[in-house]
C-alpha cells in the first residue's frame, strides 16, 4: 500500500506499507479525500511519539465490512477513536477517553494518508449524498469546533473571543456566529480578517486585547502564546476553552487562575452527526478554506504547505496519481 510514514521524526513516501489488516467489528476503506491538520504538522515536529501512517481527516469508501455488510459501498467519515467499550471511562459514558483507546493517525492505529485505512463500524457515519468530498473532508475538524458547544453552553448575550483564525479557528469561528453571541476573532493575516468580514464577523488585533473583555476565550493558535493572550482577556469567572495542541509547554502564575476563579475546559474531539448536518444545510460552509491539493506521492510536500505561514487547509488526494 502506498502511503506517508513516520517514524524518527522523518515523513516519507512509502510504496511497501502493509495492507491494513481487519479485525472483529471493523471496516476496510478506500480514502477518497484527506485533510492536513496542525496535530498531523505537530507529530512531524515531536508532539508525540508516535510512527506510523499520519493522518485522520478524511472522507471514503466501505470496501469491506465483514459484520455489517451493510456498509459496503458508502461514502463515509469516521470518528477518529477506537475504543475498547469494557474500561472504566467506557462504561462511565466517556469512550473518547477510553483508557485502551486507539486513535487514527494518532495513537496506535494508522492513519488516513494512504490509499486505506480501517476503523470499526461503529465509527462510521454515512455522508448525505449531496454532500461533495471537497466539503464532507471537513467532518472530524468541525466536528472539533462543535465539541465547544458540548462543553459550554454559549448565550447570545455573552462575549467571546477567539484567538486564532487558522485552519481549525475559522470552523470554530462560522460554528459559533450561528449563536448570535458577540464573537471577536483576533486575525493577525489580513486574508483572515476579509473571510471574517465577509461572513459578518468582527476582528480585531492582538492590540485589541484588554483585560477582562470577554465571558469565554478559545484559544485556537497551535502555539504557549495563544493562553497567555486568553487568560490576559478572560473576566473574572470566565471560561478559557484550549483547543491548541503543540509540542512546548507553557509558563504561567497560576494563582491568578486562582484568584479569579478562572474555569479551563481542555477541548478535542466532538460530535460528527452535529458537524455533518451543518455542512449538510450549508449553514457552514468551509470550500474556501482549501488551499490546495495533492497526490498522496506529494504528500510530503503537503505538509510543509500546510505548515507554511498563513495557508489553511491542504487536501491529499490517494485516488489521483501522476
Amino acid at each position: 500500500m502506498k502511503g506517508l510514514w513516520l517514524e524518527k521524526g522523518e515523513l516519507k513516501y512509502r510504496d511497501d506499507i502493509p495492507d491494513p489488516e481487519l479485525t472483529n467489528g471493523e471496516a476496510l476503506i478506500k480514502v477518497l479525500l484527506a485533510g492536513v491538520c496542525s496535530t498531523d504538522i505537530e507529530l512531524v515536529k515531536g508532539y508525540y511519539p508516535f510512527f506510523g501512517v499520519l493522518g485522520h481527516e478524511f472522507v471514503g469508501q466501505v470496501i469491506k465490512a465483514p459484520t455489517d455488510p451493510a456498509w459496503e459501498g458508502k461514502r463515509v467519515v469516521g470518528e477518529i477513536n477506537a475504543v475498547c467499550g469494557e474500561c472504566e471511562a467506557c462504561k462511565a459514558g466517556r469512550p473518547t477517553h477510553c483508557e485502551n483507546r486507539t486513535v487514527l493517525g494518532i495513537k496506535g492505529r494508522n492513519g488516513v494518508f494512504a490509499e486505506y485505512c480501517t476503523l470499526p463500524v461503529e465509527n462510521l457515519h454515512e455522508v448525505p449524498p449531496s454532500l461533495p468530498n471537497d466539503v464532507a473532508v471537513f467532518t472530524e475538524p468541525l466536528a472539533a469546533a462543535m465539541e465547544i458547544h458540548q462543553q459550554v453552553h454559549i448565550h447570545p448575550s455573552d462575549r467571546v473571543v477567539l484567538i486564532g483564525a487558522g485552519r481549525l479557528g475559522m470552523l470554530i469561528a462560522f460554528s459559533i456566529m450561528v449563536n448570535g453571541c458577540e464573537l471577536k476573532v483576533v486575525a493577525r493575516r489580513n486574508r483572515a480578517r476579509r473571510m471574517l468580514k465577509n461572513r459578518g464577523i468582527m476582528t480585531i488585533g492582538v492590540e485589541d486585547i484588554h483585560p477582562r473583555m470577554a465571558d469565554i476565550v478559545i484559544d485556537a493558535t497551535g502555539n504557549p502564546e495563544g493562553f497567555l493572550l486568553a487568560k490576559r482577556a478572560v473576566r473574572p469567572r470566565g471560561k478559557i476553552i484550549l483547543k491548541s495542541t503543540y509540542k512546548g509547554s507553557v509558563n504561567v502564575d497560576l494563582s491568578s487562575v486562582v484568584v479569579d476563579e478562572i474555569t479551563l475546559i481542555g477541548s478535542r474531539c466532538g460530535p460528527f452527526a452535529p458537524a455533518l448536518k451543518l455542512l449538510e444545510n450549508a449553514v457552514v460552509n468551509p470550500i474556501d478554506l482549501i488551499d490546495g491539493k495533492y497526490q498522496l506521492s506529494d504528500g510530503v510536500k503537503a505538509l510543509e504547505k500546510a505548515g507554511s505561514p498563513g495557508v489553511l487547509k491542504i487536501l491529499i488526494d490517494p485516488t489521483s496519481s501522476k
